[in-house]
């Protein structure tokens, strides 16, 4: 497929000049390092609003509904995040593989991978609708379960649409489309503690929310469905008319990414799905608290190597092996020692926080929390030293590792479980951390590191702030 770079000087005509190539002027000193801290910001603090949106849905919703209606609806809501990577199927990632790689050539994959989620969305929803028809429409659960199905296609078009956004620099805006949602499960929530609602109203005001969401996202994704677009680091571009990338290929292109997003998940969800399932929905609920404040803090090393730092780790593999070193030396002895400072103050405030926040009812969860602290810091730095196993042909290599990360953490369920009760979930999920953080580290020491020169952080502070 062909592509052509357009230049932001408009032709005589009035429209954009076609097959220039943008030069851009240098930036001042330090220009680099303002503009990564910005970014990064942005981020950061969408994350912060997330983080408190989803906690405060929560604590309002665990004092608003019966103990057993907020761990049901805790059990359906991570059923569907635990799933939620097979309906996009790894594509927003592989978006930011092959445009990081080929550029606008990479155009070519996009209308067939919209329709392979579409496909996929359109499965698991009906999956969904089919449980809670055989589980009774009658029934409470049984309807909130077909309702809450809508939530699988704003989950997968939001995380289509944020790869675009990722993919176009516009940070910002990906920072505001994060957050959308939670402004709608806000006021469904205050709602729910103002009028008394029940589950069914909570799950009827989290479908209705989960449809506009996906109004914006579909907004997003025009332009890369109409192939023309401004790509960061190509300026303003657009699709040539080569036939579109097989079928075949996309499939096996995608399918590693959706196979790591599916192992990671099962860590974050596996535990509160299963604990809900084969247990009770009081022990999900008590199960679900910590593991909140878990996802919460997780957000931090996502924001940094997912949705900052993996689009410009695709480009650097082939052609900046200085960035990907500085890259491994923040994601791997950095974020170790910040993730072990988090843990710390993680289990220290939990530890007296929960009982006041979430009831006395979920004393029980205080133990958990102090247990799953432990997995903060190996989460963080397996995250920085696994974002450098998407280049260089390494990927299949990290979905096998997530695999066994996967097989280690339900092997720990199925044996501390029955001993230990939700404090073996939390067992299992620390064991399964340790064990994945040090299969991705060994490999990235030994495949992408390869015995280089790791800079120091006074070479990469220089290497920020020196002229772009």
């Amino acid at each position: 497929m062909s592509a052509s770079a357009v230049d932001e000087k408009d032709g005589a005509d009035g429209r954009p000049a076609t097959g220039a190539v943008r030069r851009h002027a240098a930036p001042p000193a330090g220009g680099r390092l303002r503009r990564t801290a910005v970014s990064v910001g942005l981020l950061g603090l969408s994350q912060v609003g997330v983080t408190l949106a989803a906690f405060g849905t929560q604590i309002v919703l665990a004092r608003t509904l019966p103990q057993v209606e907020f761990g049901f609806l805790m059990t359906v809501l991570s059923l569907i995040s635990l799933t939620a990577p097979l309906a996009v199927a790894g594509v927003p990632e592989l978006w930011l593989q092959v445009f990081g790689r080929e550029g606008a050539a990479a155009f070519r994959w996009v209308r067939r991978s919209l329709w392979l989620v579409l496909g996929g969305t359109a499965v698991l929803a009906a999956v969904l609708v089919g449980w809670g028809v055989l589980e009774g429409v009658q029934t409470t659960h049984g309807s909130v379960r077909i309702m809450l199905a809508s939530v699988v296609l704003s989950q997968a078009a939001a995380s289509c649409a944020a790869s675009a956004l990722q993919l176009q620099g516009r940070y910002s805006a990906v920072a505001i489309l994060q957050f959308l949602p939670h402004v709608g499960r806000i006021s469904v929530v205050l709602l729910a503690w103002w009028l008394d609602l029940s589950l069914f109203g909570v799950a009827l005001g989290y479908a209705a929310t989960a449809l506009v969401a996906v109004v914006p996202c579909l907004v997003v994704l025009r332009p890369f469905w109409t192939g023309r677009t401004r790509l960061e680091g190509h300026g303003l571009v657009r699709a040539g008319g080569a036939p579109p990338q097989a079928w075949r290929a996309l499939v096996a292109a995608a399918s590693p990414f959706m196979l790591g997003n599916v192992f990671y998940l099962v860590g974050m969800n596996g535990g509160t799905v299963v604990i809900g399932e084969f247990l009770s929905p009081e022990a999900a609920a008590l199960m679900a608290v910590p593991m909140s404040v878990l996802a919460a803090v997780y957000l931090i090393p996502r924001v940094v190597f997912q949705q900052f730092l993996l689009g410009k780790l695709h480009r650097w593999s082939s052609s900046d092996n200085e960035a990907v070193l500085m890259a491994y030396r923040f994601g791997s002895t950095g974020m170790l020692a910040f993730g072990t400072v988090i843990a710390v103050l993680v289990g220290a405030v939990g530890w007296f926080g929960i009982p006041v926040v979430f009831g006395g009812e979920y004393q029980e969860s205080v133990a958990v929390m102090a247990v799953l602290a432990a997995a903060i810091p190996l989460r963080f730095a397996g995250a920085g030293v696994a974002s450098l196993l998407t280049t260089g042909g390494l990927l299949r290599r990290k979905v096998v590792y997530q695999g066994i990360g996967a097989g280690i953490y339900v092997v720990g369920l199925i044996v501390t479980l029955p001993l230990y009760g939700m404090l073996g979930g939390a067992i299992a999920t620390v064991v399964a951390e340790a064990a994945l953080f040090g299969m991705f580290w060994q490999e990235v020491v030994r495949n992408v590191v390869a015995g280089a020169p790791v800079p120091s952080w006074a070479q990469i502070r220089k290497r920020l702030t020196r002229d772009g």
